[in-house]
C-alpha cells in the first residue's frame, strides 16, 4: 500500500532544500520561523557558532498581554517587530530568512514583514 506524506514530512522536505542554500553567519545571522497551529516562533541563529541570538514568540511572557484579542497574522507581525527590536539591541542589522519550508504567504510573511518594519534587512 503506498503511503501519502504527512503535511509535515513534506515541510521538513522543503526545509532540508531551503537549509542547503540559507545560511547563518555572524555578519549576517539566519532568522528562522516555526509556524504551530495557534503560535509563530522566530529566531536568529548564528550557524556558525550554534548559537541562538534573539529569539521571540506569541508565548513571550512580553508579548503575551499585546495578543489579546489579535488574529494570528497580526500576532506573528507583532513578533516581527519584537524580534527585530531584540535585533536591533544586540546591534543584528542584516539577516538571512530561512521561511523553515512554509509558504511565503500568511503569517510567515506578517513576521518578515513586521521585522522589515522593524528594522531589520534581508
Amino acid at each position: 500500500m503506498i503511503r501519502k506524506p504527512s503535511r509535515n514530512e513534506m515541510r521538513k522536505r522543503r526545509h532540508k532544500r531551503v537549509r542547503k542554500k540559507v545560511h547563518g553567519t555572524p555578519e549576517r545571522p539566519r532568522l528562522n520561523v516555526f509556524r504551530s497551529l495557534n503560535h509563530i516562533y522566530a529566531q536568529i541563529i548564528d550557524d556558525e557558532a550554534g548559537v541562538t541570538l534573539v529569539s521571540a514568540s506569541t508565548i513571550d511572557r512580553e508579548l503575551r498581554p499585546k495578543m489579546q484579542g489579535l488574529t494570528k497574522t497580526e500576532q506573528a507581525r507583532l513578533v516581527g517587530k519584537a524580534i527585530a527590536e531584540r535585533a536591533l539591541a544586540k546591534g543584528i542589522t542584516k539577516v538571512v530568512f530561512d521561511r523553515g519550508g512554509y509558504k511565503y504567504i500568511g503569517r510567515v510573511k506578517a513576521l518578515a514583514e513586521g521585522a522589515r518594519e522593524g528594522g531589520l534587512q534581508f
